[in-house]
């Protein structure tokens, strides 16, 4: 993922320049079906997400100071409870070839899963920017829930500007 990151802003560096408060989000950026925040936690660390929002429904693209990343599918019809359970979905973005989601963690209305630090964690952001819409499938093909990525270019530059801020 480092490669991807590769570049700095001074507009990020200075977001970083105001105090952060406990369980603060601040939006940096905003573009058609995106929004790109950095969130601070009471603990004193910080991330910054780019999320598409459809308010009962989001995908969600997390990125930490250590550089990893974490997607996270979120419905407020989805109860998994705390019981850790994990399963096995398919993602596609446009037409192109499908990404398996080996052992996504379920976490009460969330399915998280973290993206391998490779080419192919770079490759599955990259299909993100340049995709229109992504489709979140059972392990047999069946539909979960799908989300625009309009905007999705420009957000994700802005969260790449965010992450190598935070790093």
């Amino acid at each position: 993922m480092k490669n991807w990151f590769g570049w700095a802003s001074a507009m990020a560096a200075c977001t970083l320049c105001t105090p952060l408060w406990a369980n603060s989000t601040e939006t940096l950026f905003k573009s058609k079906n995106w929004e790109v925040e950095l969130v601070s936690f009471d603990d004193g660390s910080v991330a910054c997400l780019a999320e598409v929002d459809a308010t009962v429904e989001s995908f969600t693209i997390w990125i930490y100071p250590d550089q990893s990343a974490r997607l996270q599918f979120y419905s407020t019809s989805w109860d998994y409870g705390d019981t850790g359970d994990t399963a096995n979905l398919d993602v596609r973005i446009d037409k192109r070839k499908s990404w398996q989601l080996s052992n996504a963690e379920l976490f009460k209305n969330s399915i998280l899963f973290n993206l391998p630090d490779s080419d192919d964690g770079v490759r599955f952001l990259t299909e993100v920017a340049q995709g229109q819409r992504l489709y979140l499938r059972s392990e047999d093909g069946s539909p979960v829930q799908d989300y625009s990525l309009q905007g999705s270019r420009a957000s994700m530059d802005a969260l790449i500007v965010c992450a190598d801020a935070i790093r």
